[in-house]
């Protein structure tokens, strides 16, 4: 009953961080077309009145007029509408999220013996570590000289995050190594709204209630970090899908397979994001599209064609061995009551029609066993390879019994 109730806590916690995220995303995305689409306002009294832009727009069957002040109006309206709680609730949500899958879970989820054994305690102490310390190193990095130079500050926190990545990689299991990752990004998008943006709107507001002169470095240094925000969203929205993609965080180069999806991801917002301001690019979504294809390709992974000829009895064996304890319909594994996600091994043909899913998580992911707790080698998952490459079939005779 414990491991339910925990089942359904998880799928609430992650449907909420992926509402709680739509949200979010929605609205940063519209403000940041809205900021794009603006232009120069018709009226002379609106520019004498502190208004730097202007857009019309239709939806639903009503016009929409939206000025934007260059710093802030003569006085507040009666109702101000702020764009907070998305962000933190996707953060909160998704920290949960992370804390029940990957840290209550750690030795099953986040450690991988064959990668770097640790303790649950260290390996979760390394994860959120990772999120704090990025976040400073990031935020001190806004702060310094290096921030008003947006394209050196770009290339720099690249490679910052490539290695990140690549010392994730060595650190975790593949999946939780992605995972930390777009944590560590997420965390950084929420605490800009949070520790910046947020802050300094309502010093915005509050030198107006006052009477005085709101400084336009406040409005920035906010617009600083939304813009980073805006670029991080699709990189960050592909690390929340990779967990169902196993030949990405399970290929042999996933950390530099990660930097290049993420670089074409900010090039693909890029061009938005031009194409909002009017400015027509005709080479860098081909690019993106051309530079995906290119990964498809480079990180194929390895081919069994001329392995010997496996036999299934071999296959059968060493599912019995190394998977059959969970994947069953009487689990002997201590942690479950019903196979995982209904996946049985218990007959020929189950085994059969789900090579495909056997190949990415045991083969090419190398996820499954769990935390490998039944001891599967590499010879093993190569002969399983093989088998489900020659066709998986079930009548499949070893070639060296013949």
């Amino acid at each position: 009953m414990g491991t339910y109730l925990l089942d359904w806590l998880e799928l609430i916690v992650r449907w909420a961080h992926l509402v709680f995220g739509a949200a979010w995303i929605g609205t940063s995305f519209y403000f940041n077309w809205l900021n794009h689409a603006l232009r120069e306002p018709e009226r002379p009294d609106q520019v004498s009145a502190g208004v730097g832009g202007e857009v019309w727009s239709i939806h639903g069957g009503h016009f929409y007029r939206v000025l934007k002040y260059e710093v802030a109006p003569e006085r507040l309206p009666k109702t101000l509408h702020w764009f907070k709680w998305e962000a933190y609730m996707t953060w909160i949500s998704g920290a949960l999220l992370l804390t029940l899958v990957y840290y209550l879970g750690a030795d099953q989820f986040l450690i991988d013996a064959g990668v770097r054994a640790l303790s649950p305690g260290v390996a979760v102490g390394i994860g959120a570590g990772s999120l704090v310390v990025g976040w400073l190193v990031y935020d001190l990095a806004c702060r310094s000289p290096l921030g008003r130079h947006t394209l050196a500050f770009a290339a720099i926190g690249f490679l910052v995050m490539t290695g990140v990545a690549y010392g994730l990689t060595q650190t975790f299991g593949s999946r939780a190594a992605y995972i930390h990752v777009g944590a560590m990004l997420g965390t950084m998008m929420a605490a800009n709204v949070f520790v910046v943006i947020i802050p300094n709107q309502r010093k915005t507001v509050g030198a107006m209630v006052e009477g005085g002169e709101p400084d336009p470095k406040w409005n920035r240094d906010a617009a600083q970090r939304s813009l980073h925000n805006n670029y991080l969203t699709l990189p960050v929205l592909f690390i929340m899908v990779s967990n169902h993609y196993p030949f990405t965080y399970g290929n042999q180069w996933n950390w530099a397979l990660l930097a290049a999806i993420a670089l074409v991801g900010a090039g693909t917002r890029h061009w938005f994001n031009l194409k909002d301001e009017g400015k027509q690019n005709v080479w860098i979504l081909p690019a993106a599209a051309l530079a995906m294809v290119a990964l498809a390709f480079v990180s194929k992974p390895k081919s069994y064609a001329d392995y010997r000829t496996v036999g299934f009895e071999e296959v059968r064996t060493i599912v019995g061995q190394r998977c059959v304890t969970c994947h069953s319909a009487a689990p002997t594994h201590g942690g479950y009551k019903a196979a995982p996600q209904g996946v049985m091994f218990d007959k020929p043909e189950q085994i059969a029609t789900l090579a495909p899913r056997i190949n990415s998580v045991v083969v090419v992911a190398k996820t499954m066993p769990l935390a490998n707790q039944t001891g599967m080698t590499e010879e093993e998952r190569e002969i399983i390879a093989a088998w489900i490459a020659q066709g998986a079939d079930v009548m499949a005779v070893a070639e060296v019994s013949r």
